[in-house]
């Protein structure tokens, strides 16, 4: 009995050394874990950054599959993929957009193009062609002339609606792009009357209307307000019309420019 009593006072003690003891052990856990939670953080980190460099810039995963065309109606799919070279089975990551794009640039047909990279597995090309003004005949051949003065597309027959430009082998390209700003100038009204336009110089354009009269037209500047002037100018009788100085028109009734301008 006295055993019993001895091992009933002496057990509130112990229990409070084992309480003690774990919660030491607890607390050099901790003390542990705060010292090693950056290294494994750290580890993790590096393993993501490793694994995910694989996986884009050298596993099968990320790599070009197929390229999807936007925009083109000039030129073929056949044409557009052929021109841009795109690497199948390259990595995305180190495909070298910038030197696709610069391979479409070099098509005359091709005024704007993006290519951007489609994830996981493909390359979009969005083109935008140009958009002729005017037909120009260049070498016997039948060609388009657009906004900016660049001759691109070839036809076999002038489309409906589309003045036609007169040059010589002389002709500048400054003076084709001073005539594709003329006509992107002229109003629907007004380019349905024109024949054609002959081009010497830049400072030297001539619209040919399809009744014959002449308007000396001049450079291309102001030729929003020269179209403007024209069009009150032709209720007018005359054989020619010079809108050269929009704010000083002048009609004449002779048979060429340089009749007018000796008269």
């Amino acid at each position: 009995m006295r055993g019993l009593g001895r091992r009933a006072r002496t057990d509130p003690a112990e229990r409070t050394a084992l309480r003690s003891r774990q919660r030491f052990a607890r607390r050099q856990w901790r003390r542990r874990w705060l010292a090693w939670r950056y290294v494994v953080a750290g580890l993790l980190v590096v393993a993501l950054v490793v694994g995910g460099a694989w996986l884009v810039y050298f596993s099968n995963v990320l790599t070009v599959q197929r390229v999807d065309v936007q925009g083109q109606r000039l030129l073929s799919r056949e044409q557009v993929l052929t021109t841009a070279k795109v690497p199948d089975g390259e990595q995305l990551a180190r495909l070298d957009v910038g030197a696709i794009a610069a391979r479409l640039r070099s098509l005359a047909e091709v005024r704007t193009v993006d290519v951007s990279r489609e994830w996981p597995d493909a390359v979009q090309i969005v083109i935008q062609e140009r958009v002729a003004v005017a037909v120009i005949e260049i070498g016997g051949r039948l060609r388009g002339l657009d906004a900016e003065g660049v001759v691109f597309t070839e036809y076999k027959k002038a489309p409906p609606g589309l003045p036609r430009i007169s040059s010589t082998s002389a002709t500048s390209p400054d003076a084709l792009r001073e005539a594709a700003t003329v006509v992107s100038a002229l109003p629907k009204e007004l380019a349905a009357m024109v024949d054609h336009v002959e081009v010497l110089t830049v400072d030297q354009i001539t619209l040919v209307l399809k009744d014959q009269r002449i308007v000396v037209w001049g450079s291309a500047d102001d030729s929003a307000l020269k179209a403007e002037v024209l069009l009150k100018l032709l209720r007018q009788p005359g054989r020619i019309y010079d809108v050269s100085v929009p704010g000083q028109p002048t009609t004449c009734n002779q048979e060429t420019v340089e009749a007018c301008s000796a008269g």
